[in-house]
């Protein structure tokens, strides 16, 4: 049996990638979502349309990727559609919009991300950081939103320290009671351990499936709440050659994105 060795970062990019599905629209985030959204063009949704905020509709990005850029020239090859920032945003609220992918510091147990600052208030924060760009908009509007964080525990919390993309806010009902489109919201959260989920009736997240080889109870381990757990947990595939390869070779051959905490898997 062949033992792949690889990132926990790897890992994380290659099982939001693998979620995408191909001839649907996504309205792409800055940094992890990205290079995500590549990988899965590259090799799994060749006519996937890519929505980015700064209004470059359907582009085929070039590589390597570029970190820490998203309006840039490798983000506008060959777009169908260049456009301002408005009628972006406009196509999420209008519902042309099939996956919303984000990262964010925090999540809590509906969905609710932070990306905006820890510790402190609002005016005084611990740590700051960019904030929404688009990811209001692309959580509000897009009918489902996939979550990628890596698995810390201090990203999974109780509460949120500043809310700024919704999620199920407190629960069932409460997105549409705040005037957000009915059956729209987080519908995946990926991280670099495991996959979660959203109960339908409960709106609480729920762990559906874990890398192989690791132990469920390790995965839970510190978070900042309880997550439900499905009755049968996927195991969930580590990288495979072709993708490690196009992420090694071409999407990041400077390693800048896609290190992380070396891990080994049986495939």
């Amino acid at each position: 049996m062949a033992v792949v060795e690889f990132t926990d970062t790897e890992f994380m990019i290659c099982s939001a990638a693998r979620l995408l599905e191909d001839r649907k629209t996504v309205f792409v985030g800055w940094g992890m979502p990205q290079v995500a959204a590549i990988l899965a063009e590259r090799l799994y949704t060749p006519h996937l349309v890519q929505l980015f905020e700064f209004g470059a509709v359907g582009p085929q990005s070039l590589t390597p990727f570029i970190r820490g850029t998203m309006g840039g020239p490798s983000n506008i090859y060959r777009s169908l559609q260049w456009i301002n920032m408005n009628w972006a945003f406009s196509y999420a609220v209008t519902g042309y919009i099939d996956y919303g992918m984000l990262g964010a510091a925090q999540v809590d147990q509906f969905g609710n991300l932070n990306s905006t600052f820890l510790g402190g208030t609002y005016e005084r924060p611990g740590r700051r950081f960019p904030g929404s760009g688009g990811g209001n908009e692309a959580a509000s509007f897009c009918w489902k939103t996939i979550v990628v964080l890596k698995h810390e525990p201090r990203r999974f919390v109780e509460k949120v320290d500043f809310l700024t993309s919704p999620g199920y806010l407190e629960g069932p009902g409460a997105r549409e009671r705040a005037g957000l489109p009915k059956d729209t919201g987080p519908w995946r959260v990926v991280t670099s351990k495991a996959l979660f989920d959203f109960d339908e009736e409960t709106k609480r997240m729920r762990l559906t499936g874990i890398l192989k080889g690791l132990d469920p109870e390790e995965v839970i381990q510190g978070m900042g709440f309880k997550p439900l757990r499905a009755s049968i947990l996927q195991e969930l595939d580590p990288p495979q050659g072709g993708e490690l390869h196009l992420l090694r070779e071409h999407i990041d051959p400077s390693g800048i994105i896609i290190r992380g905490e070396k891990m080994r898997a049986a495939r």
